[in-house]
């Protein structure tokens, strides 16, 4: 039996959820569909520059844990930018943490 994914915490939820390729119509394209959770580790991480270390204890996961929702955003992110995928930005197992 799998065990259930604990919830991370994230400061606010994306307020552009959906980017896509110019010059190609929706009915033509393809998604990725990156977590809102891989969307915060992201910005933490890679935007604000911060320590893997210190961003898996803001949301409040360990840095493997960190690592692999990195690992797996950058490639989702590396196959739409390649590719000329749409990137969707929703859903996962996460909760807002209160400033």
């Amino acid at each position: 039996m799998v065990r259930p994914k604990r919830c991370r915490m994230i400061y606010a939820e994306p307020d552009v959820v959906y980017f896509k390729p110019r010059g190609v119509q929706l009915i033509d394209l393809k998604e990725v569909e990156l977590a809102v959770e891989e969307f915060e580790a992201i910005r933490l991480a890679d935007l604000q520059n911060t320590k893997q270390i210190t961003v898996a204890k803001q949301m409040v996961i360990s840095q493997p844990t960190l690592h692999r929702l990195l690992e797996s955003a950058h490639k989702k992110i590396a196959d739409a930018l390649v590719n000329g995928k749409a990137i969707k930005i929703h859903g996962g197992t996460y909760s807002i943490k209160k400033r």
